[in-house]
């Protein structure tokens, strides 16, 4: 099926024959922005046994009851939460951010990304019995699945895995689409995702993922930004802005800045 970004491939007997086309323009930009463009069925073929990554955003605000506890109990019943993501360390990749001072809606934000839904939930309610916790309120919370994309990192193993948390800043853009997005053709949508990534490729500095939500929530794409320059990210959502296109499909929320600290910083912060 022909994308605007992708090559062109027909499938005969089990055998890929030799791409028609690639837009040499695109294709040049995006290798000098560190990403790919990746042969579709040959790989899907190759990652099909891969299993795809669950991805959890998990948004907590400390509530005013904790503040008024002594330092000693603050101390003690935070090493009991930091306790639960030792228990866990084998299931997730798990990183802790800070949005004290950045947002009013959330303190905390996790980031874990894993295999088993079953898992994430179970941890989730673990972090919910410890003291911390009982003063803990979820402010939001998304999950979504690693999914195929045409455009992926050179360093990136296959497109079923998320490389995350290398950055300090870690900005999260959820997306919902409304009824316009979807009487769209599907290979344009698929190009419009592609152009809107592609915008990314003037700014090598910030790390751009995507993970699906649909049929999780109400939102479709979850994006992450991740760099170590606040700047950039403000210039590349200026550039997104201007495309217009892109931003008038895709009906975004509230973006969320999260600085990533050590979880024991972050929990300090609290106050």
């Amino acid at each position: 099926m022909p994308g605007k970004l992708g090559k062109i491939v027909e499938v005969r007997e089990g055998k890929a024959n030799v791409p028609i086309e690639l837009v040499n323009k695109q294709r040049d930009a995006a290798e000098q922005s560190g990403l790919r463009l990746v042969d579709d069925p040959v790989e899907t073929r190759a990652s099909a046994q891969v299993e795809k990554q669950f991805v959890s955003f998990l948004f907590l605000k400390a509530d005013a009851e904790w503040r008024k506890l002594d330092g000693g109990r603050k101390s003690e019943l935070s090493q009991e939460f930091i306790s639960v993501f030792d228990d866990f360390r084998d299931d997730f990749l798990v990183f802790p951010y800070s949005l004290v001072g950045f947002d009013s809606r959330a303190d905390l934000m996790f980031w874990r990304i894993g295999r088993s839904m079953d898992r994430l939930q179970e941890m989730t309610a673990r972090m919910n019995r410890t003291g911390l916790g009982s003063h803990l309120i979820t402010a939001a919370a998304y999950l979504g699945v690693t999914k195929k994309r045409v455009f992926v990192s050179e360093s990136t193993e296959d497109r079923f895995h998320v490389n995350a948390g290398e950055k300090a800043y870690h900005f999260f853009y959820p997306c919902a689409n409304g009824r316009e997005w979807y009487e769209k053709p599907a290979e344009e949508r698929e190009a419009m995702i592609e152009d809107g990534m592609m915008v990314g490729r003037r700014f090598p500095n910030i790390k751009i993922h995507l993970t699906h939500g649909l049929g999780f929530g109400e939102y479709e794409y979850l994006f992450s930004f991740e760099t170590d320059e606040p700047k950039d990210f403000v210039a590349l959502a200026e550039e997104l802005r201007s495309a217009g296109e892109v931003e008038r499909n895709l009906g975004g929320s509230h973006i969320f800045t999260c600085r990533k600290r050590p979880l024991a910083e972050c929990l300090e912060a609290l106050g």
